[in-house]
């Protein structure tokens, strides 16, 4: 690990850290937090994935749809308006919107080849975001003068590594770069996470492989085909067994680093408070 001990963590001139676990435990809280302290830049993957790789074709699917109205089409055409989206720490709703949902058109799905096409383009995406980590921890310093580092993850890291297999290249080169901090949800977590999906469903990105096996299985136990699924409906159906897939994935990927709790990221009130959290876990 970048930090052996708890006393080299706490003399550490530049703390570098990476969060990862469940969407919904306090990764951008905690973010915001040591954000907020004035020392820590704060890297979100979701953010740059939005702005940096999938920015463009983010807005140009907003463009398309405009472009299906008549009166804005006429707009756009004449420059007369200006299509983007406007992301934000808080608000990653135009990647969820363009990652879309699988199922009937007639209620806002997207076929399962375009579904699938746009989920590689956002693993791919996400990757590469997840590979500038090292450049922003660089930048945040050389540039902007932050003394300390965080860098927020999506839920979806666990699905691209391989955290069984001590030369992932992915996880050496993160692991290389920033303390791997897992934020670990219990039970009441894990449900209080479902209730909350299934009342407001949102996209997720999804491992390929994982993928083929649900949206096969929902199909042949429903006896439906694909035109005749409910978008909403599947994703959360999916989103429960995506959980469950999950959670081995992150607990391996903890072995690479220091594991916190949820309730414990709740509990935090200052830098200092994260601070001593950590050299718990890291011990003397």
């Amino acid at each position: 690990m970048l930090y052996s001990s708890a006393s080299e963590w706490r003399a550490a001139p530049h703390r570098k850290v990476l969060v990862f676990g469940m969407s919904g435990l306090g990764k951008t809280h905690l973010s915001g937090l040591l954000r907020g302290s004035g020392d820590w830049f704060h890297y979100s993957i979701d953010y740059r994935i939005g702005t940096r790789y999938l920015g463009e074709t983010i807005a140009d699917n907003a463009k398309a749809e405009a472009m299906k109205v008549p009166f804005l089409r006429d707009l756009l055409l004449s420059d007369s308006i200006y299509i983007g989206s406007n992301i934000t720490f808080e608000n990653l709703s135009p990647v969820a919107t363009w990652l879309g949902k699988p199922g009937d058109p007639a209620k806002g799905g997207l076929p399962m080849i375009e579904y699938a096409r746009r989920q590689e383009a956002f693993r791919l995406g996400e990757i590469a975001a997840l590979r500038d980590t090292a450049h922003f921890a660089d930048r945040a310093q050389a540039l902007y003068g932050y003394d300390h580092f965080i860098c927020d993850t999506g839920g979806s890291i666990c699905e691209w590594v391989d955290a069984d297999n001590p030369e992932d290249p992915l996880l050496k080169e993160l692991s290389d770069e920033c303390l791997l901090v897992w934020i670990k949800g219990d039970e009441a977590h894990t449900q209080e996470l479902i209730r909350r999906f299934d009342r407001s469903p949102k996209p997720m990105a999804y491992q390929p492989e994982f993928l083929a096996r649900v949206w096969e299985q929902y199909l042949n136990e429903n006896n439906i085909v694909e035109s005749d699924v409910d978008p909403d409906t599947f994703i959360r159906w999916t989103y429960a067994q995506a959980l469950s897939h999950r959670q081995p994935r992150y607990e391996a990927m903890s072995k690479w680093g220091v594991t916190i709790t949820a309730d414990q990221i709740a509990a935090l009130g200052s830098e200092a408070d994260f601070t001593d959290l950590i050299a718990a876990q890291l011990g003397p």
